[in-house]
């Protein structure tokens, strides 16, 4: 009689799973119920004719120290030419005509006053000249 009681006051080693496969059973008819009603964000993926196309090359008009001007044109042979501040508008359009997406920027000696550059920015932007920035050389 002894043995009897001792039995029955064993514990349980082993664990029940049939409430843990209801769980999941339920999670699984909500998940697949509710995804279709979630509507995913749109992605716009680049066109092939744009990621294939190679980034154009600035124009750059230096300003040096004494004030004089020069273009140098880094998508053709990159050589620089002198140029006067009318030419200068007149070589950028004509350039720009041949292909609007090249930009232009400005880079001038250090020694350069900050005004100068305003002025070149301001001739520029007055006539329009599209993607005008200022080139600068990190440390």
């Amino acid at each position: 009689m002894m043995a009897e009681r001792r039995n029955k006051r064993r514990q349980m080693n082993e664990i029940n799973v049939v409430p843990y496969i209801d769980v999941m059973l339920v999670l699984l008819v909500i998940f697949m119920i509710t995804a279709p009603l979630i509507s995913p964000g749109q992605i716009e993926l680049p066109q092939i004719g744009k990621s294939l196309a190679p980034p154009v090359a600035p124009l750059e008009v230096v300003i040096r120290a004494d004030g004089t001007l020069t273009l140098r044109d880094r998508n053709k042979t990159g050589a620089e030419q002198t140029i006067s501040r009318t030419q200068l508008v007149e070589t950028i359009k004509q350039k720009q005509s041949e292909n609007a997406e090249q930009p232009v920027v400005i880079a001038a000696d250090k020694s350069v006053r900050y005004e100068e550059v305003m002025n070149v920015m301001d001739i520029l932007q007055q006539q329009q000249v599209k993607k005008v920035g200022l080139l600068a050389r990190s440390k």
